[in-house]
C-alpha cells in the first residue's frame, strides 16, 4: 500500500492561467485614507486595452481634482484620484462607455 496523496495535485493551478489583477472583470473602486481628512480614490481592474493617462486626463478636468497611474505590483495599473471621487468615477465610467454598471464594485465607507 502506497500514499499517492501529495503526489500531483496543485490546488492553485487553475489560478496561475488566469490574468493577474483583473478578477471577473470587475472594476473595482476604492478609497484610501491619508492624513488627516485627506483621501485617494483608486480604480483598479480597467482594461489594458485603453489609454489610462487618457482617462486620468478627462477625469481630472471633469472633477477638478489631482490625479495618476500607479503600477501596483500586485493589480497592475492603478488610477489614483485626489478626494472622493467614487461615485463621479462610476457616473464617469458608465456615461463613457468604458465599462457597464453591473461590472463596477465600489469599495468603502
Amino acid at each position: 500500500m502506497s500514499i499517492q496523496n501529495l503526489s500531483t495535485f496543485d490546488p492553485f493551478a487553475d489560478a496561475a492561467g488566469r490574468d493577474e489583477g483583473v478578477q471577473d472583470g470587475l472594476v473595482h473602486i476604492r478609497i484610501q485614507q491619508r492624513n488627516g481628512r485627506k483621501t485617494l480614490t483608486t480604480v483598479q481592474g480597467l482594461s489594458a486595452d485603453y489609454d489610462l493617462k487618457k482617462i486620468v486626463r478627462a477625469c481630472k478636468k471633469e472633477f477638478a481634482c489631482n490625479g495618476t497611474v500607479v503600477e501596483h505590483p500586485e493589480y497592475g495599473e492603478v488610477l489614483q484620484m485626489q478626494g472622493d471621487q467614487r461615485e463621479n468615477i462610476c457616473q464617469f465610467l458608465t456615461k463613457v462607455g468604458l465599462v457597464k454598471s453591473e461590472q463596477i464594485k465600489v469599495h468603502g465607507f
